[in-house]
C-alpha cells in the first residue's frame, strides 16, 4: 500500500480505521447474535468503496508468514489430543482424501469453463481447505467430538493443500507439468519433515521454558514459538503449517507442566487478544478486497461470478457427499464393537458437512499467484482465479456462515455423553488427592492442628457439594471461603491439585478441554492465595 499520496491511508490510519471497523463489527454482531466474521466481512467490503481506501491490498505474505502461524499455533493449543486420536482416521480423510477430491472436482469444472489445467489445479487447491479462524468463529459451539473433528481438519489441510497449489503454480508459470511421482514425494516428505521439525522446536521450547522462569521473558518465547516452527520448515521447503500445529500440540501437552499459573494468566490474555484482533483484521481486510477484484475483471464479473456460484455449489456438494459416503465406507470395513458405538446418524452429520468454510487462507493463496509466466507472458486467469476464490469465500461464510445455527438447531445434536462426568471426576479426585497429602503437608510447615482439620472438613464439604449438585462446580465452589491460618497450606497443596490433574489427563480420564478449564480454576485459586499470602 502507497502511503505517499493525498488520497491514499497511511500505515497508523489504517490500523485507527481497522480498529474502529472491528470493534463497530463485534458490537453490531453481539446486538444480532450473528458471528462476528460475517459483520466484518460486510463493513470491510463497504469500505473497499471509499475512495481513501481503495488502494488497500491484502499483503499475502503477511496472512502466511504473519497471521497464519500465529492462528494456527492458538487454535492447536486449544484442542483436544486426545479427540483428535480418537477421530484421526475421519479427520485424516477430512484433511487429505477430501482436499483432493474438491481440488479435482473444481478444477475438471474450471477447466470446463476455460481455465487451462495447471491454472485449474490452482484454483481447486486454493479453494479446497477449509480455513481454521473462520471454522472457529462461525460454527459457534458444538459437541467436542465435531468441534475437534472441524478444528483438527481445519488445521491440517492447510499443508496438503499448499503443497498441491505449489506444484500446480510451478506447472503454470513454467508451462512443464508435474509428474505424480514428484507430487508425491512433495507431498510425504513436507508432511514428514513439518512434523518432525515441530516434534524438534516444540520439545526445545519445553526444554527452555524450564530454565526461563521471569513471567515477561517466558511469555517473550510464547510469543516467538509459532514462528520459530514455521520460518526453518518453510525455509526448507516444507510445510510450516503442519510443523505449526505440531509445535503446538507438544505445547498443549507439555506445557502445563513447566508454564506457572502467572504465566499462563498473562499468555492466555495476550493470545485471546492478539487473535482476536488478527482474525477480524483478516476478515475486514477480505471485505475490503472485493472493489479492487471487482475492478480487475474489465466487464466480465457477471460471467465470473456466475463461474464462482457454481463452483462454490461444487464445493458444498462435494464435501456433503463425502462426510456421508465415507462412514458408511468405515462402517463395512471396520466392524469392531467401539467403532459401531462411535456411529451418528445423518443429521447429526450434517452440520460437519455444512460447516466447510473457507477464509483469508484461499484468498492469500489466490493473491500470492505470480503476473508472469517464465516467458514473461501475463499468467492467464489469474484475475479469474482471485475473483471465484473470493466469490467462493463469500458464499461460504454468508450464505453458509449465516444459515449454520438453523443447521446446528435442525440437528438436534445431543450434548456431550461424558464432558460433565469428566469435568466432576477431575474435581473430586484432585480434592481426593489434597485431602491424602493434607496431613504431612501440614505438619511439614507447621500449620496448627484446629487450621488442618477445618480446612479438611471444608474440603470434604466441597466434595460432597460437587457430588451433590449434579455436575456443577462452580456452583459448589460459590461458598468457598479461606481464613488466613489456611491459604499457605492450601497454596501448598495446589502442585498436588494439578499433579493429580495430569494425571487423569495423561491416563485418558479426561481431555484437554477438560483439563484447561480446571486448571484455569487452579490458576485463579493460586494467583488468589499468592496475593494473601505475599508469595511469589
Amino acid at each position: 500500500m502507497d502511503g505517499s499520496g493525498g488520497g491514499s491511508v497511511q500505515g497508523l490510519e489504517l490500523v485507527v480505521v481497522l480498529g474502529a471497523t472491528i470493534l463497530l463489527g463485534g458490537a453490531i454482531a453481539s446486538r444480532l447474535s450473528v458471528a462476528a466474521p460475517l459483520v466484518l466481512l460486510v463493513l470491510g467490503a463497504g469500505l473497499g468503496f471509499i475512495p481513501a481506501l481503495g488502494s488497500i491490498e491484502l499483503p499475502p505474505d503477511l496472512v502466511l508468514l504473519l497471521f497464519l502461524p500465529a492462528l494456527l499455533y492458538w487454535d492447536a493449543l486449544n484442542t483436544s489430543l486426545r479427540e483428535i486420536r480418537a477421530n484421526l482416521r475421519v479427520i485424516l480423510l477430512l484433511s487429505v482424501g477430501l482436499v483432493f477430491a474438491t481440488a479435482g472436482v473444481v478444477a475438471l469444472v474450471a477447466h470446463a469453463f476455460g481455465l487451462a489445467w495447471p491454472m485449474a489445479i490452482a484454483l481447486g487447491a486454493i479453494l479446497a481447505p477449509t480455513d481454521a479462524t473462520a471454522v472457529v468463529a462461525v460454527a459457534g459451539r458444538l459437541p467436542r467430538r465435531t468441534i475437534t473433528i472441524l478444528r483438527a481438519e481445519s488445521l491440517v489441510n492447510d499443508g496438503t493443500a499448499l503443497v498441491l497449489y505449489s506444484v500446480a503454480v510451478a506447472a503454470a508459470v513454467s508451462g512443464v507439468p508435474a509428474s505424480l511421482g514428484e507430487t508425491s514425494l512433495r507431498f510425504v516428505a513436507s508432511y514428514g519433515f513439518g512434523i518432525a521439525i515441530g516434534l524438534v522446536v516444540g520439545l526445545a521450547v519445553v526444554a527452555v521454558r524450564l530454565y526461563v522462569r521471569e513471567r515477561l521473558l517466558a511469555n517473550t518465547l510464547s510469543v516467538l514459538t509459532p514462528f520459530l516452527a514455521y520460518l526453518p520448515a518453510e525455509a526448507l521447503g516444507v510445510s510450516g503449517v503442519v510443523a505449526v500445529v505440531t509445535c503446538g500440540l507438544v505445547l498443549s501437552q507439555l506445557g502445563p507442566r513447566v508454564i506457572t499459573a502467572s504465566m499462563r494468566s498473562q499468555s492466555f490474555g495476550f493470545w485471546q487478544l492478539a487473535t482476536y484482533i488478527l482474525n477480524g483484521a483478516l476478515f475486514v481486510l477480505i471485505g475490503i478486497e472485493l472493489h479492487k477484484i471487482v475492478l480487475g475483471l474489465d466487464g466480465s464479473w457477471g460471467s465470473t461470478v456466475a463461474l464462482g456460484v457454481i463452483i462454490a455449489l461444487s464445493v458444498l456438494a462435494v464435501r456433503l457427499a463425502w462426510t456421508n459416503t465415507t462412514p458408511y465406507l468405515i462402517r463395512a470395513i471396520d466392524r469392531r464393537p467401539q467403532q459401531r458405538s462411535r456411529r451418528v446418524p445423518f443429521r447429526q452429520r450434517f452440520p460437519l458437512g455444512w460447516a466447510g468454510f473457507r477464509g483469508a487462507v484461499s484468498l492469500a493463496a489466490a493473491l500470492a499467484l505470480p503476473q508472469q509466466t517464465a516467458d514473461g507472458q501475463p499468467l492467464e486467469g489469474r484475475n479469474v482465479v482471485i475473483a471465484v476464490t473470493f466469490t467462493v469465500i463469500l458464499f461460504t461464510l454468508l450464505v453458509q456462515g449465516l444459515t449454520m445455527p438453523a443447521v446446528v438447531r435442525w440437528a438436534r445434536l445431543p450434548p456431550d455423553p461424558t464432558e460433565l462426568d469428566e469435568e466432576l471426576l477431575a474435581e473430586q479426585e484432585t480434592l481426593r488427592a489434597m485431602l491424602d497429602a493434607l496431613p504431612d503437608t501440614a505438619s511439614r510447615l507447621g500449620v496448627p492442628v484446629e487450621a488442618s482439620q477445618r480446612l479438611a472438613k471444608n474440603y470434604e464439604a466441597l466434595l460432597e457439594r460437587i457430588h451433590r449438585e449434579e455436575g456443577n462446580p462452580e456452583q459448589a465452589r460459590r461458598d468457598e471461603i479461606d481464613t488466613d491460618h489456611e491459604a499457605a497450606l492450601r497454596l501448598a497443596l495446589l502442585p498436588i491439585k494439578r499433579k493429580t490433574l495430569l494425571r487423569l489427563r495423561d491416563e485418558n480420564h479426561i481431555d484437554d478441554v477438560i483439563l484447561r478449564r480446571v486448571q484455569a480454576r487452579i490458576d485463579l485459586e493460586e494467583l488468589r492465595l499468592s496475593d494473601d499470602t505475599g508469595a511469589e
